[in-house]
């Protein structure tokens, strides 16, 4: 029985923190439909979270790679006085991007809605994809 409560709990503060995430992370980024995104990018720093081969597949035209596994040791790249619009192939990792930068001081944070399978502008092609 003593085991069941302790499997409850678990559960309730998983819910908790997974519910904590989620509201802090719709505080921090504001997602911007393709539209809205295409009318603000150009003056921000664009930055595709996605890693380099499914960046040099296809991304946004004018923006830079720093894949979310890199993000904490090239936060150097990025200035906090400008907006920065994120993006990554649907949206997950742009939003765990976001808490990153928020930790670190930048307060203007958006991401494309939907991420890059969503984008119908631009975009630029480096080499074929292997995969």
């Amino acid at each position: 029985m003593t085991e069941l409560y302790i499997l409850i709990g678990i559960l309730i503060a998983f819910i908790l923190f997974t519910v904590y995430r989620y509201f802090k992370q719709k505080r921090i980024l504001k997602s911007l439909t393709d539209k809205e995104f295409r009318e603000g990018y150009r003056k921000a720093q664009l930055i595709d979270v996605r890693e380099p081969k499914e960046y040099d597949g296809g991304h946004i035209l004018g923006a830079r790679n720093i894949p979310l596994t890199q993000l904490k040791q090239r936060l150097t790249e990025l200035r906090n006085d400008k907006p920065v619009y994120l993006y990554c192939q649907n949206g997950s990792r742009s939003m765990r991007a976001a808490l990153i930068l928020d930790k670190k001081g930048y307060k203007d944070l958006y991401q494309l809605q939907g991420g890059y399978k969503k984008w119908t502008g631009k975009i630029k092609k480096t080499k074929k994809l292997d995969y």
